[in-house]
This record gives structure tokens, sequence and C-alpha cells, in this order.
């Protein structure tokens, strides 16, 4: 078995821990939920064993000395699913609570279901140019995913919060926080922003060097730094919200 088939079935081990999740959602049955942390994990485990294993086979490429496998599109967004994946299960952990595996694991699902079923991105392991051929790109790529995938819970966290504000609809009111209470989602929505924050300004740092030692330059203005450069400005904005301005809970969610 070579890491694109084994990364191949990974994908839809991801798909069947969101099912677990979102069916134990819906019909309320906390052993999915139990059942969905275990495929996940299982998920976890085989995504970082399909990293190594391409790692390996880079080793083995004809005309190829090797490298770590993050120099392209599709290693990138298997490493993202890895991180998300990671993340969440930590989370699930430390909060005592599965309900975040609803919208976590999908995420984590769909990121690898097009990194290995896109006719646009290639599991075609290549040579690096020589601008790739960089420590310092390694660093740069493991630092904005491990900023990037905190921002992709936080996003499904809020949505979670949003329903879980109550909200009146004729006479009936429907609320979901019998599966998590606002303050603690609150809370764990701000510490993932802030982590995610931390290592995407690292990120870009690593980026700039990396760029002055392969181009000379350390910025250049192409769209992967302008929306990096627009994120950070974008959750700068949200933390200075809540750490100044003092917004929080349902200001900072839209809410009047």
């Amino acid at each position: 078995m070579n890491s694109s088939l084994l990364l191949s079935i990974i994908t839809f081990v991801y798909g069947l821990a969101a099912v677990f999740y979102v069916a134990s959602w819906s019909f309320k049955k906390h052993v999915m939920n139990r059942i969905g942390t275990w495929i996940a994990l299982a998920g976890v485990i085989g995504n970082a064993a399909g990293i190594i294993l391409r790692w390996i086979e880079s080793y083995q490429t004809p005309g190829h000395y090797g490298h770590v496998p993050l120099s392209n599109l599709y290693e990138s967004l298997v490493f993202f699913a890895l991180t998300i994946a990671v993340i969440f299960l930590i989370v699930e952990k430390k909060y005592k609570t599965r309900i975040i595996g609803v919208f976590a694991s999908p995420i984590a699902f769909l990121t690898m279901a097009y990194a290995s079923l896109s006719p646009n991105v290639s599991d075609k392991i290549q040579p690096l140019m020589p601008a790739l051929k960089s420590n310092w790109l390694i660093a740069h790529v493991i630092a904005c995913f491990l900023g990037y995938a905190p921002f992709a819970i936080s996003f499904g966290i809020s949505i979670v919060y949003i329903f879980t504000v109550k909200k009146t609809y004729g006479n009936r009111e429907r609320s979901f926080s019998a599966f998590l209470n606002p303050p603690m989602l609150e809370e764990l929505n701000q510490q993932l922003i802030m982590f995610g924050f931390l290592f995407l300004t690292i990120g870009i740092i690593t980026g700039a060097v990396w760029a002055n030692s392969a181009w000379g330059r350390y910025w250049g203005w192409d769209p992967k730094e302008t929306w990096s450069l627009i994120t950070w400005f974008i959750y700068a904005t949200v933390l200075h919200a809540r750490m100044v301005r003092g917004w929080g809970g349902k200001k900072l969610h839209g809410f009047p």
C-alpha cells in the first residue's frame, strides 16, 4: 500500500467519523459520539502514518533525494486535515465534550476529500525546485497550518455559539444550550483564536525569511501573502475588540 492509497482511505475514515458525530447530535445518542471519537482517532493515526510513508517514498523516487511532505498543495492539505483532527480531539479531551466534532470532523473530511479526489490536485511525488529546498519553508508551512486549523475549528464553534444563543420563533423557543453553555463556547473560541493568531504570525514571519533566502525579497504582495496578511488583520481586529474594547458574547457574534 502506498501513501496515496492510505490517505484516500483516511478520507473516508474522517467522513465516517463525521457521520457518527452528526448522527449523535441529531438523535441525541451519546454512544455515537464515542464511536465518532474513536474513528477520528483512527483517522489521525492513519493520517500521520500516510505522511510518514510519503516521506519515505520521496527518498525512493528515482532522481529524488527526499523531502518533508509539505511542499505542494496535496501534502499541505493532508497536513491541514491532520492538524484539524488533532486539535479538535485535544479540545474534546480537555472540555469533556464531543459536540465540537460535529463541525470539525466534516472540515477534516472535506479537506482530505479535496486533496485525494480533486482532479486539480496532484498526489504525485516530484523533485523540489531549488527555492523549496529550505528548512524555512518547512517551518513556514507547519506554523501556518497550526494557525489555520484553530481558525477552522473556531469557525465551527462560532456556528455552535450562534445556535446556542436562544432565539424565539413564534411561540417556540429553540436552543442547543443542552449541549454546551455559551460561556464555555466563548472561552474556547477565544483560546483557539489566540493560538491560531500566534502561529499565523510566526508563519508570516518565517515565510518572509524564506522568501528573502529564496528570491532576495521579504515581501512580494502575491495572492498568498496578501490574503495571509488580510486574515491576520481580521483576527487581530477580533482580538483587539475582545481585549481592549471589551466586546464578547452576543455583541462580537453580531447579536444586539
